[in-house]
């Protein structure tokens, strides 16, 4: 019993994960299906119904999946075998669904491919101009749009020979130039050279005789195909007869004649045989009727109908002023013909004929007349529906343009009002954070200025302290020791006394230098009395103190530039044997000056530097934000700037 459970348990687990399986490889099986069978229906070596077949099921794997790209290439294929099968219920009723499709994904390159496709239908198939002018009118748009310069000049060509074969010939001239400033010329050679044979037909039927022949012959140069240019050479015949030059026709056609490719294709041989026939006619040359008859007998071998239209014509032609009775016969054949091709024109010109040889005949008079205003209204009609379908596409054109323009332009204005935005805000962070920056920056600077001002205060302070030391133990300590000896000897005590008032008066004067500076009012006379106890054996000379505002300089600085002045003095005294001290005081918006100079014996950089009194005076100035400078050479006095920001 516990072995069937646990087979069973197995069982419904293997089956769990087999549906399971299934499920997650059905899209990739349907996508792997649909791929295989459109790649089936594209192979040409496959038979047609093959192919049908293979496109169906290629699309039944495609249901519910409309917008991946295999549907719509898939569609297109169908569309082309439903052409091919001559099925052209079907190729509307999908081509419609294809159009419809690709306007809502916006696949502009399967619109031109498909447009192009039913164009070509209603050429060469429907034989519906208007429509194929309209659908190739449609594919180069598209073609335009995704830049496909060569198809934008081939659908512009086809446009071009529509209008052409419709008598609309100023049309077709304007159609094909179009063309050609699209075609390349290193892929695009064959239809180039289509397109100037095309353009010289325009004008021979423009009667641009000149112009004709020009393009006539640039086609024949610029070909690369050996069967284009004996056509071309054989239409430049055609405008020479027709230009009245039946000489220069005569040379060509015998030269093309010459040629081993042209018995090749029978119905240029035979169109050139005629040509070369009736060229020798109008000459006034010998011409036999079987030069005639032969081309005629290998164009109805041939079933070139258009061809016997000729030859009809030019039998017509060459019997009319011998045998009235075998010229009417071919002009009836060419009726007959031109009625079955519907070709009125040819009629028409038949009638032409056949009333000068029965001048009373009215029915032929009446057709005419009547063949003549009908021709004239289609012709009338169609060129005016082209010269419609080319400006209602203009219109249609410059207002997508003009829509594109204006959502490019709303686009641009909503991106830069974006970009505003966003450099605001940058700029907003920018600042803040350049704030941020600076303020920490400052902050930090100020803390390291302070820091470096205190040590610089206290290094001064030492230094200070240590000069004063010095001057304690050299001088009091010195004197003091010698008043003792003296009392101990038993001295004079006026000698001792002596000693004792040079110690007062020297404490007095220690005590001076190194008490606090009064900065209040009387600042400057306590200045100027220090000055002068240094000058004994030295004239002292003040310049610009009257012009100082004393008030306004603050205790600080009052106080920081007495010691630094007091410092110079007792250098000066110590070590310069100065005779003269000149003193300069100034003041602007922005910096009081003081400027320091005496006569002694100067001193050198080095000796500069390893004074610690001097050394200390620029503690002193720095630590107020001030600066000093020394400027002294050995026996060239000394000179000091002192400048300090108001």
């Amino acid at each position: 019993m516990n072995r069937v459970l646990i087979l069973a348990c197995i069982s419904l687990f293997i089956s769990c994960t087999t549906d399971h399986g299934k499920n997650t490889s059905n899209t990739e099986v349907a996508n792997d299906s649909a791929l295989f069978y459109y790649i089936s229906a594209k192979a040409k070596n496959n038979p047609l119904k093959k192919r049908y077949t293979a496109i169906n099921k290629s699309l039944g794997f495609q249901k519910e999946r409309e917008k991946d790209t295999l549907y719509t290439l898939a569609l297109y294929q169908k569309n082309l075998i439903h052409l091919s099968l001559k099925e052209f219920d079907s190729l509307q009723v999908y081509s419609d669904l294809l159009i419809d499709h690709a306007l809502k994904t916006n696949d502009d390159a399967i619109l031109s491919r498909q447009y192009y496709l039913m164009g070509y239908y209603y050429d060469y198939i429907a034989q519906k101009p208007q429509k194929a002018f309209y659908e190739y009118n449609n594919a180069k748009n598209y073609k335009k749009r995704i830049n496909d310069s060569s198809w934008v000049g081939k659908n512009l060509y086809n446009m071009a020979i529509i209008q052409k074969t419709h008598n609309d010939f100023f049309g077709s001239k304007e159609t094909i130039t179009e063309a050609l400033q699209y075609l390349k010329e290193n892929k695009d050679t064959k239809y180039i050279s289509s397109s100037y044979d095309v353009l010289a037909t325009d004008h021979r039927k423009l009667l641009n005789h000149e112009e004709a022949i020009k393009y006539h012959l640039k086609a024949i140069t610029s070909t690369q195909s050996d069967k284009d240019r004996l056509i071309y050479q054989n239409n430049l015949a055609a405008t020479y007869i027709d230009f009245n030059k039946p000489k220069e026709a005569i040379g060509l056609l015998n030269e093309i004649l010459n040629v081993p490719e042209l018995k090749k294709n029978k119905t240029e041989y035979a169109r050139v045989l005629d040509n070369l026939a009736y060229a020798r006619w109008l000459a006034k040359e010998e011409v036999k009727a079987e030069a005639f008859t032969h081309p005629l007998g290998i164009r109805k071998k041939n079933k070139d109908h258009r061809g016997q239209l000729a030859s009809y014509t030019h039998l017509g032609e060459y019997y009319l002023p011998i045998d009235r009775q075998k010229a009417s016969l071919y002009f009836d054949s060419l009726i007959q013909l031109s009625k079955t091709m519907n070709i009125p024109r040819a009629e028409q010109d038949a009638l032409k004929h056949l009333i000068q040889l029965q001048p009373d005949n009215v029915n032929f008079r009446d057709r005419y007349v009547f063949l003549q205003d009908s021709l004239y209204e289609q012709e009338l009609k169609v060129k005016t529906q082209f010269a419609k379908y080319k400006y209602d596409d203009t219109l249609k054109q410059e207002s997508i343009l003009r829509l594109e323009k204006e959502n490019a332009e709303r686009a641009l204005e909503v991106a830069e009002e974006r970009n505003k935005k966003i450099m605001s805000y940058a700029g907003l962070i920018f600042v803040l954070l350049s704030s941020t920056f600076i303020g920490y920056f400052l902050i930090q600077r100020g803390r390291r200025i302070q820091q470096k001002n205190k040590i610089a205060v206290l290094q001064a302070t030492y230094e200070t302290e240590a000069a004063l030391s010095r001057k304690l133990h050299d001088d009091f300590g010195g004197k003091l020791n010698h008043a003792m000896l003296l009392l101990q000897n038993g001295s004079e005590p006026d000698k001792v006394l002596d000693i004792v008032e040079v110690l007062y008066n020297q404490s007095r004067n220690f005590s001076r230098k190194i008490n606090d500076v009064d900065t209040g009012p009387r600042f400057k006379e306590s200045l100027f009395g220090m000055l002068g106890t240094y000058c004994k054996n030295a004239q002292l000379i003040v310049t610009g103190s009257k012009e100082i505002n004393w008030d306004q300089i603050p205790a600080l600085t009052k106080k920081t530039l007495y010691k630094v002045l007091q410092e110079l003095m007792t250098n000066m005294q110590k070590h310069s044997s100065a005779t003269m001290v000149s003193i300069d005081f100034e003041q602007t918006k922005k910096i009081f000056r003081v400027e320091y100079m005496d006569n002694g014996v100067g001193a050198s950089k080095e000796a500069i530097q390893n004074k610690n009194g001097l050394w200390n005076t620029e503690k002193r100035i720095d630590a107020i934000n001030g600066s000093i400078n020394f400027e002294s050479e050995k026996g060239d006095g000394f000179k000091a700037l002192i400048e300090i920001p108001n």
